[in-house]
């Protein structure tokens, strides 16, 4: 198999983008550490699976969203309900995934696809084409013979191309929705992939919204893939991703600057013991090795609940034992 390169070429702009995305990272303080904001990070998860549905047609509301992560039932269509459920088990996978390998990008279209269509986490075997926001036709994709070779292509690439891992995260969005592997799923789970990649160069990149950003311009975002395709080129795309995730560290950088001063380090110790689970008062006090009810009450637990990063809610399973319950 001849070694195959997508076609585009760094310029000016692309480095001087990469170097702004880099300079925030390298200046955001604690970004970095988001284990010290769970409520930031399982925002910018609910902005990143909102928005990414949304661009797909999903018509549920952030409150929704928010709502069905949260363990809440809420009306809604069924399908739109199953496809923020499969997407948040998609993006929890994250930290488990290979970006560099198409067997998880299998997996991880499974995931986000299961009870939507047939065929979830399988290479397309019928055509298929791409529409933009409106129902028109921007692309056709290669025929469903193609597929297999084309993606592994794609991987070998980007396994052994030493192109900057920013560059290479959009080059990989932009062929892989030409290539359009699957029969449906591909603008959320080429998001995602892309965002493995990011996540993989940087962790915190797991956090960063980009796709909240690319809803925002999601015109734009069609008109760059349909540009990049009639030149046969992928920098208008690549040119487009890059400003869309500096906008999208650069929100994270304000956010994560507004919340840190929140954060003691009694509430900063407390919030590393909460997980998923709704986990009682007793139970906390035990993880933090805490006797005193009023000193953990005073300076682990109303600072928390004030600040919005944990909140009162059941127990998943009933107790007869009457106590309070906390959950991030």
């Amino acid at each position: 198999m001849e070694n195959y390169r997508p076609p585009f070429a760094i310029n000016g702009e692309m480095l001087s983008l990469c170097v702004d995305i880099a300079e925030l990272l390298g200046n955001r303080g604690s970004l970095g550490d988001l284990d010290r904001l769970p409520q930031l990070r399982r925002v910018n998860r609910i902005r990143t699976i909102h928005s990414s549905l949304a661009i797909e047609g999903n018509l549920l509301s952030p409150e929704q969203v928010t709502g069905i992560l949260n363990g809440k039932r809420i009306s809604g269509p069924k399908e739109d309900i199953l496809a923020v459920e499969n997407a948040d088990r998609a993006y929890e996978l994250l930290p488990a995934l290979d970006p560099f390998s198409l067997c998880d990008l299998l997996k991880a279209h499974a995931a986000m696809m299961q009870g939507l269509i047939e065929g979830a986490g399988r290479l397309r075997t019928t055509p298929v084409g791409v529409f933009d926001e409106r129902g028109n036709v921007i692309h056709v994709a290669p025929s469903p013979s193609m597929v297999p070779t084309l993606m592994e292509q794609l991987f070998d690439w980007l396994k052994t191309s030493d192109t900057p891992p920013l560059i290479k995260s959009c080059v990989f969005h932009y062929e892989f929705e030409f290539i359009h592997p699957f029969i449906d799923g591909n603008g959320r789970t080429g998001r995602l992939w892309q965002t493995a990649l990011l996540a993989k160069w940087k962790p915190v990149f797991a956090w960063i919204p980009v796709e909240s950003l690319v809803k925002d311009h999601q015109e734009e975002y069609y008109q760059a893939i349909a540009c990049a395709t009639t030149k046969a080129r992928i920098d208008p795309f690549i040119l487009f991703m890059l400003k869309m995730i500096k906008g999208a560290t650069e929100r994270l950088a304000e956010e994560e600057k507004a919340s840190s001063p929140l954060l003691s380090d009694q509430v900063a110790a407390l919030l590393q013991v909460i997980n998923d689970r709704p986990i009682s008062a007793i139970e906390l006090m035990e993880k933090l090795h805490l006797r005193s009810r009023d000193g953990f009450r005073r300076n682990y637990l109303l600072p928390a609940l004030e600040a919005g990063l944990i909140g009162m809610t059941e127990p998943q399973k009933p107790t007869s034992r009457r106590q309070k319950y906390f959950k991030i």
